[in-house]
């Protein structure tokens, strides 16, 4: 649901008394979500895609208001992520009904095994309790998040950028009609309706009633949750990720890859910003590569050898290594071979996303054991790190920490495990 400041029941006066009461709502639908069937759970989530498209009318008349504030403060890429037409109405429901079909994880029991003592242990999928996600200009996210906290039997406190504000709202007001519609709690759901920025601050520090929070946004943003948070945080900084053509790369396949990992988008985390290149092949591939780069405007900082092979090449400085440009930019590097290659994604990567272009097995599995990334592929391209590619539906965000959650975060990930003991009347 929406939760405003003005609430008659809890008549909260300053946003840290408004967090709180928001907090305390959160942990009881988080109790009852908890305990949701499966069966009513899908039922939620289909009530919310129907809503989607029968309040179609009233999301893109919110939408307008929030574009008509933005057209004087937000750039064009900003503005195109807050826009909601009709395209993208139907495709928001259409996510929610694709999570709805996933299998449920809550309640699954695995590694379940027979002791010496004739005890049965095994480990259970529940629940992470209260998940609070921080998010800026796509309202889309807001079907998103509560779709995937729904059905892993989490309640959702959702923070969406102040430009979407009037939009997210009205996702908010179609999800609690929903949620009333087949008996879930309405709170499992609250979109902050304040602006105030004191209201992230008071949601980091939450840890009596918030067991998670993930930002998806800039790197701003993720660095000052991270840094400031007191609450476990679901994050990565830099998507810095490397595509690796090694001596026994397909030529075919290394320049479909490597053009399709830098150009199918430039925004995006899971894009390329930096080629290495084994020496014993860059004569012969790079400059086909760069010429088809070339053509889809994309310029080309280079190391020394790099430059000797792609005329138009600028020399590439040390922090072009390390950067993510999120642009018609890509960092080019020609090393020795693979040791090198590994080498360079351990010192300037982000641990993301990295590829290898081989034919080579043996190289194969060593670059898959040692580089050090959330993920690791071989004759593919880099984008396609995302949940709903790995089959995991919408993804809440993509994690490039070790502890709980790495890689695109899911369903499951919005899960932990309890150990499970059955016993017939056994002591120890």
């Amino acid at each position: 649901m929406s939760a405003s400041l003005s609430q008659a029941d809890a008549a909260p006066t300053t946003v840290s008394e408004y967090m709180r009461e928001v907090g305390r709502r959160a942990r009881r639908a988080a109790r009852g979500m908890a305990a949701a069937d499966p069966g009513v759970k899908n039922a939620a989530l289909f009530a919310v895609a129907d809503a989607l498209e029968k309040d179609r009318a009233r999301l893109k008349a919110a939408n307008e208001r929030d574009l008509r504030a933005g057209r004087d403060r937000l750039d064009d890429a900003l503005m195109d992520r807050l826009e909601l037409t009709d395209e993208r109405i139907g495709a928001m429901a259409d996510g929610v009904r694709q999570v709805a079909a996933l299998p449920d994880p809550v309640g699954a029991i695995t590694d379940l095994n027979y002791r010496p003592s004739g005890i049965q242990v095994g480990r259970m999928r529940v629940p992470l309790g209260v998940v609070g996600i921080i998010y800026e200009s796509r309202p889309n996210v807001t079907a998103d998040a509560a779709a995937l906290c729904l059905k892993s039997g989490n309640a959702a406190i959702l923070r969406g950028g102040s430009e979407a504000r009037e939009s997210n709202q009205a996702i908010a007001a179609c999800i609690e009609r929903a949620l009333a519609s087949v008996g879930l709690p309405t709170d499992a759901v609250q979109v902050l309706e304040t602006t105030d920025r004191a209201a992230v601050g008071e949601l980091l520090r939450m840890t009596d009633s918030v067991d998670v929070v993930v930002p998806r946004g800039g790197k701003g943003l993720i660095e000052y949750v991270a840094e400031h948070a007191r609450v476990p945080v679901i994050k990565h900084l830099d998507g810095v990720c490397h595509v690796y053509i090694d001596d026994d790369a397909d030529p075919d396949k290394a320049r479909s890859i490597a053009v399709n990992a830098k150009t199918q988008r430039f925004g995006t985390c899971n894009t390329m910003e930096t080629l290495l290149v084994a020496e014993s092949v860059a004569e012969r591939l790079l400059p086909d590569i760069a010429d088809t780069l070339r053509q889809a405007d994309v310029q080309i900082r280079g190391c020394p050898r790099t430059r000797k092979l792609v005329e138009d090449a600028v020399p590439a400085s040390e922090a072009d290594w390390d950067a993510e440009y999120l642009a018609p930019i890509l960092a080019v590097r020609v090393v020795a071979g693979l040791d090198e290659a590994i080498e360079h994604i351990e010192s300037h990567g982000s641990h993301h996303t990295d590829a290898i272009v081989t034919e080579n097995v043996t190289r194969a599995r060593r670059f898959l054991r040692e580089v050090d990334s959330s993920s690791v592929m071989v004759n593919a391209s880099t984008r396609f790190a995302d949940g709903f590619e790995y089959g995991l539906g919408a993804e809440i965000g993509i994690s490039t920490d070790k502890l709980h959650a790495r890689g695109p975060v899911g369903l499951e990930g919005l899960t932990s495990v309890k150990y499970v003991v059955f016993g017939d009347g056994h002591v120890r």
